[in-house]
């Protein structure tokens, strides 16, 4: 209905224009017309129609901007807001000293044109340096700020809000924690990580694009389950050029918990005092211990380094040399655990077949 008011507002406002211009013309031209009252009403639909393209452009102009700003997140609307008042404070105080210069009657022109060249430099500048630092800005006045704005609106929960790396998302083993509920709050998938996933799917490389499109096909599975947990997030940074970086950055500014399974991206993390969870250091906590005197069912694999012994491995990947177990290799047994070490490359459990324990 709005939109009806604002097109027909404009068809009367160009038809009123259109038909009060026909004064406009010399008295000698209107003496000259044979029916003044026709091509006052001719002029008036030209007008008229024009109006309605104006009204329409209009529109569609009004509606295309608030669906952009509809779409910024709360926290860049507020300090975009606080830039350019800032900007245009700038500008009036940096422009007063030329108000008050006496300039030539010809010359005063300059004013006017000064301060509407400045109030636009400044506000530009102002909106351009908020959409750089606006985030540390509002960390350094609240540490809480950027919280309890997505709280209000309904877009972060409770709990601090999981980024998720490219790494972690391909991965696939977040979807499974998810499933679980060990992890809390909101997902984050900021813009950057899904251009990334997107380039991978694209690649010439046929390992990369199978990384890549498993990530998206992850990605929407997740979205479908959790509609109201996994945001895409459009925050970016054309400062910082590679995406761990951005990441840290990211994460940084929302007091967020990094996810990843990337070792080197963790310390960094770490080292900029940025909360991580690690899947890998998550799954490694997770493996089940084993103790002397403890039973499992073992698939003999192959055989080991010495002459009796024979090697599995369990679901997680352990290595279990099991002692006798040399003529056991391609069958399932019951073994003793009957020590374990831990080394550089990971966990190893030895044991013996549960029959010669026995004996």
């Amino acid at each position: 209905m709005l939109d009806f008011v604002i097109i027909l507002l404009f068809i009367l406002a160009g038809a009123g224009i259109g038909f009060d211009s026909v004064e406009l013309l010399p008295p000698s031209a209107q003496e000259q017309v044979t029916n003044l009252e026709a091509l006052r009403w001719t002029t008036a639909g030209f007008a008229a129609l024009i109006g309605l393209a104006v009204g329409l452009t209009v529109q569609v102009t009004y509606r295309r901007i608030e669906a952009q700003v509809r779409q910024l997140p709360i926290e860049v609307i507020l300090t975009r807001a606080v830039g350019l008042v800032l900007g245009l404070l700038l500008a009036n105080l940096m422009l007063a000293p030329v108000f008050l210069l006496p300039f030539p009657s010809e010359f005063a022109f300059i004013k006017p044109i000064a301060a509407i060249l400045g109030s636009v430099m400044f506000a530009f500048l102002g909106i351009s340096l908020a959409d750089t630092h606006g985030r540390t800005f509002l960390r350094l006045i609240n540490p809480n700020s950027l919280d309890t704005i997505l709280v209000a609106e309904g877009t972060l929960k409770s709990a601090s809000s999981k980024v998720l790396d490219t790494s972690c998302i391909i991965d696939g083993r977040i979807e499974e924690l998810l499933n679980t509920g060990f992890i809390e709050g909101q997902i984050l998938v900021p813009q950057f990580v899904l251009q990334e996933l997107q380039q991978l799917a694209d690649a010439a490389n046929d390992q990369k694009r199978i990384r890549g499109r498993r990530g998206l096909d992850i990605l929407k599975q997740m979205q479908q389950s959790y509609p109201d947990r996994l945001v895409v997030h459009p925050a970016d940074y054309e400062d910082i050029h590679t995406v761990d970086a951005k990441l840290v950055r990211f994460t940084q500014e929302i007091n967020g918990t990094l996810v990843t399974n990337d070792y080197n991206l963790s310390k960094v993390a770490n080292l900029q005092k940025v909360p991580v969870l690690n899947v890998n250091d998550l799954a490694h906590a997770m493996r089940p211990i084993y103790l002397p005197g403890d039973s499992l069912e073992l698939k003999i694999l192959k055989e080991g380094k010495e002459p009796t012994q024979g090697v599995g491995y369990l679901d997680d990947g352990t290595m279990v040399v099991v002692d006798e177990g040399r003529n056991l290799v391609g069958g399932e047994v019951r073994v003793v655990v009957t020590s374990a070490l831990q080394t550089s490359a990971g966990r190893m459990i030895f044991a013996r077949p549960q029959a010669s324990v026995a004996a």
